[in-house]
């Protein structure tokens, strides 16, 4: 009888609690910063502070205070979306049982380290709190390499969810696991049903969408929860999601034509499962990388996966003996049962092996696991001994590498898509691969419903067409009065035209009868592409005979510094003339930190230039950077060029990027690269360029083409070409022992 009435006294005591906070709780309209530096520190549990609809500059929010599971501390907006965050605002939270929602984060950058932080300085930090429903809408610094989180999460049990974060271009984690004191460890966060939209391709390391933990603190558990998150053309880096602690669970996501990989770069014991890849056989697009102790890779579903090496469709990794906690430690007791693998071109056993990655994979299972690709080309390369993975119960459509057969059933299986819009064995029979239940996450399940999902960049010719009269004011104000995506058609005649056209927005601009219009410039540049610009080329002719009498013209050039955005450049159909006034005139040059995610040239006529056609060499610091991601020349001519048709380099030896990559197939070089001034003495300089594909072009009295292999295992083929007096290619293995890697065949030297 005394223990229930005792119980029936701490009920009583705990509704009276209850009772009593929400009869103190407040609700605060705030309606400027003052008003909520005032109400700030009186909080308490049960009270919500609402922001009144507006757009609020140069706010740094400090949500701090004791709230209790049932009565928490609540920021929201007065209208869910109305409440903006502009110029360096930020959010900090520090406590207990705090919520904060409805805020939209846009035009500006955080002053601190993250635009949201689960604590307020390093000692006072957050617990049991949630961030959601909130939008971080391109809120980038605009130095492109100053490094900030978007969200970083500190503390203990605390979750972040139902948010859009879309288009961050600078440098840092879009969203961060902290483990760096004792009170963020064993942390046990939530990160769920978030849509995580277009990050753009970095061009150097720091571009992860997500990490949790970092080498320092890897062997320490996290115990943090992903799961039902969207993951669209997260393109930063090769990580899209980097796990570097241990005991994590990571469930339910959907990677769509996101280039890079889920990684378990460090920590052991995590659980990788029931997510979905698909890659729509888009480049770089990849899976699974395993690494380190004790993983389980279970009923995920992989389809349409290109990539390959670390950013495989899936990837058992070589360690480091006795490897630094920065390094690559072995693989050792990983499961990887019950996935399934369609059409996925790379499945990478025992990869990155070299003189230092020399420990295999050891006591570690592939079991039951369906592999079909429709192309009847086998996906398996081992790079050393994979005897340390048992395989077992597994089926194929294809004959696989003969170390393997012995645990890959070769059998044609037949495919049927399900309402869950995923392909299963048609037969019931066929049992393996990922489970005929699997869930598959809906983008619009994810995120706000109250703010747009929007592609990461507007298409060429998506907008209006605009005619032109063919007078240089003209062409002007129509540059400055499209909208994006628009085309500005040309009357035929001569455009001089007086300043340097910026670009910021994507434009198309076209001759409307091809070689009708001739475009000349009287300043050092006719086109500047700045943050927001795409250009598009096509049909024109364009001379340097009204430039200044000055060195170092050019006829495109980005933004000297300070881009932050990524661009695309193509010319087509187009003739360029003349660009000898003065020595060094080039045709497009990049400015420092800019980043192409793609230069076009195709169907071109150049001659007369004293510069370089392309320059892409800004960044020499060997720190990784580089300044395009592909380059593709198709079907030019160029004639009488002082320096080279292209520069490109990419220094360092980091190994998380994708590019540089060239493609250049069926142009004419003649005279080319012969210039006193041409540093390379190289018609085509490239210097740790990835993937290079030089095929069917005739090359005639120029210099050769330079090719320097620096790091990541470069792909270089050189194929079908003519080299008529002119050197054979040059390929230089700059870090590897031993002779270059570089294909070349069928290449005619006369």
């Amino acid at each position: 009888m005394r223990l229930l009435n005792d119980h029936l006294l701490k009920i009583l005591l705990v509704l009276v609690s209850s009772f009593a906070t929400e009869l103190v709780a407040k609700d605060y309209f705030v309606e400027n910063q003052q008003m909520y530096q005032n109400v700030a520190p009186k909080l308490k549990a049960g009270d919500t502070v609402v922001l009144k609809n507006g757009t609020w500059t140069d706010f740094e929010i400090i949500l701090s205070g004791q709230g209790t599971k049932d009565a928490p501390i609540t920021l929201t907006a007065e209208t869910k979306g109305k409440v903006i965050l502009s110029g360096q605002s930020n959010l900090r939270l520090a406590g207990k049982h705090l919520v904060a929602s409805g805020l939209v984060f846009k035009n500006g950058f955080t002053p601190s380290s993250a635009v949201i932080e689960f604590r307020r300085n390093k000692t006072d930090l957050a617990f049991h709190s949630r961030v959601t429903e909130i939008v971080i809408d391109n809120y980038n610094n605009p130095d492109k390499t100053e490094s900030d989180y978007w969200v970083a999460l500190y503390g203990q049990y605390n979750r972040f969810d139902h948010s859009n974060l879309v288009g961050k271009r600078n440098k840092g984690v879009t969203v961060a696991v902290r483990l760096n004191t004792v009170e963020s460890q064993q942390n046990h966060h939530r990160i769920d049903h978030n849509f995580f939209g277009y990050r753009p391709i970095f061009g150097s390391n720091g571009g992860e969408t997500l990490r949790i933990g970092t080498s320092h603190y890897s062997l320490t558990d996290s115990f943090t929860l992903v799961e039902n998150n969207y993951f669209e053309r997260t393109n930063g880096e090769v990580e899209i999601i980097s796990v570097k602690s241990g005991k994590n669970e990571l469930r339910g996501n959907v990677f769509f034509e996101a280039r890079g990989t889920l990684t378990m770069r460090h920590g052991n014991g995590n659980v990788v499962e029931e997510n979905i890849f698909f890659g729509g056989g888009v480049d770089h697009t990849g899976g699974i990388r395993v690494i380190n102790k004790h993983q389980v890779i279970r009923n995920n579903y992989l389809e349409g996966l290109t990539g390959y090496r670390f950013g495989s469709g899936f990837t058992v990794m070589n360690g480091v003996p006795n490897s630094t906690i920065n390094r690559y430690h072995q693989v050792d007791n990983a499961l990887i049962e019950n996935n399934t693998f369609v059409n996925v071109r790379h499945i990478q056993l025992a990869a990155g092996s070299d003189a230092e990655r020399s420990a295999a994979p050891i006591n570690s299972v592939m079991k039951n696991n369906l592999i079909i690709n429709e192309d009847n080309k086998q996906p398996f390369t081992a790079f050393d001994d994979v005897s340390g993975i048992k395989f077992e119960g597994n089926i194929a459509n294809t004959r696989v590498l003969d170390e393997l057969i012995y645990g890959v059933k070769k059998q044609n299986v037949s495919l049927a898509g399900l309402s869950n819009g995923l392909l299963y064995p048609a037969s019931p029979s066929v049992s393996v691969g990922a489970k005929r239940g699997l869930k598959v996450l809906s983008k619009d399940d994810t995120g706000v419903s109250w703010y747009p999902k929007l592609p990461g960049s507007v298409e060429f010719d998506s907008g209006k067409t605009h005619s032109v009269k063919a007078n240089p004011k003209a062409l002007l104000e129509a540059i400055n009065n499209a909208s994006a995506g628009d085309i500005l058609v040309l009357a035929a005649g001569q455009y001089d035209v007086p300043k340097v056209a910026v670009i910021n927005k994507t434009l198309t601009l076209k001759a409307k009868a091809k070689g009708s219009v001739t475009l000349t410039f009287e300043r050092s540049a006719l086109f500047e592409i700045q943050d927001g610009g795409n250009l598009k080329l096509d049909g024109l002719t364009i001379t340097g005979a009204s430039s200044p009498d000055a060195a170092g013209n050019s006829v495109v050039r980005t933004k000297k510094w300070g881009m932050v955005e990524n661009y695309r450049f193509i010319l087509l159909n187009s003739t360029i003339l003349d660009l000898d006034i003065n020595h060094s005139f080039h045709f497009f040059v990049t400015g420092k930190g800019a980043f192409a995610d793609e230069i076009t040239l195709k169907n071109n006529t150049f001659k007369n230039v004293t510069g370089d056609v392309i320059r892409l060499d800004s960044e020499i610091e060997d720190l990784g950077i580089y300044n395009a991601e592909y380059v593709n020349l198709k079907e030019n001519s160029f004639t009488d060029v002082e320096g080279g048709l292209v520069k490109l380099y990419r220094g360092g030896s980091d190994e998380s990027t994708f590019g540089p990559h060239i493609l250049m197939s069926n142009n004419k070089l003649t005279n080319v690269g012969l210039g006193k001034r041409n540093k390379s003495k190289s018609s085509v300089y490239l210097h740790g360029v990835q993937v290079t594909d030089i095929d069917s072009n005739t090359i005639v009295k120029s210099a050769p083409i330079t090719v320097e292999h620096t790091v990541g295992e470069p792909k270089t083929v050189i194929n079908n070409n003519v080299f008529d007096a002119t050197k054979a290619p040059s390929v230089t293995e700059l870090r590897v022992k031993g002779p270059h890697t570089a294909k070349l065949n069928n290449n005619k030297v006369k």
